[in-house]
């Protein structure tokens, strides 16, 4: 990546301009001028290479002048699925750490223990923008929000990827819980769930073990649910550059 400023554009293949959201920061912000040089990622995996050709409050155009692939640094998709807190500030950090970390597909699930039933997706995904650009990424990943445990838990019973869910129950007739590296080999697709302040119920335990999740131990220190997220997505890009 150059030094020049990175923009935003899911259409600026097609439009070559930069979309509302983004002319305010151009224009009045930066204060760039017509010929000018910027840099612009659809989100898709490309980063483009541009000359503004016109800015003003109308809009901003664009001159293509380079496409690029920018090729994610891990191997697999990665899938983080948690239930959201009752604290959403809490929520929106996470996302913005999990992004600048380097993740596939965020999914804020409704658990039977979940206190929070309402998040904003275009507020996340505001969020994931910003920590896109910030950590300077090609792919916007995946926001899905309000999917009821059971659906996807469900949906993923068909899938060849690593399949974790990190709980806190000491019952004695539920499968032990592993360490990651014991679970998790690196290079496969990897899903892990992640519980509310509450805690998975033990049904909802029992279910996602059913459908091919193997318990998952974070270690020992009782953690926060979005500090367990991040400490889950810390294992698993350690674990894949060890086993490189």
């Amino acid at each position: 990546m150059s030094d020049f400023p990175l923009f935003y554009a899911p259409d600026v293949a097609l439009t070559a301009s930069l979309p509302e959201t983004e002319v305010a920061h151009c224009c009045r912000v930066l204060r760039l001028s017509a010929g000018e040089e910027i840099e612009v990622t659809d989100g898709q995996g490309h980063f483009y290479h541009a000359r503004l050709t016109q800015v003003d409050k109308r809009g901003c155009s664009l001159e293509l002048l380079q496409k690029n692939h920018w090729q994610p640094y891990w191997g697999g998709r990665i899938t983080i699925a948690i239930a959201p807190t009752k604290n959403m500030d809490r929520m929106e950090w996470m996302t913005e750490k999990l992004v600048e970390m380097g993740v596939d597909t965020i999914v804020f699930m409704q658990t039977s223990q979940c206190e929070r039933k309402q998040i904003r997706a275009d507020r996340i995904e505001r969020i994931a923008v910003s920590a896109m650009k910030q950590s300077l990424k090609a792919y916007l990943p995946r926001i899905e929000v309000g999917r009821p445990f059971s659906d996807f838990v469900r949906s993923q019973s068909s899938s060849d990827s690593c399949r974790l869910i990190a709980h806190c129950s000491s019952q004695k007739d539920l499968p032990q819980r592993l360490p990651f590296h014991k679970l998790y080999k690196g290079q496969e697709d990897v899903v892990v769930m992640i519980g509310p302040e509450g805690d998975f119920s033990l049904q909802e335990v029992q279910e996602a073990i059913s459908f091919g999740f193997a318990p998952l131990s974070l270690g020992e220190a009782r953690l926060r649910t979005e500090t367990a997220a991040l400490s889950a997505l810390s294992w698993i890009h350690a674990i894949q550059q060890m086993r490189q």
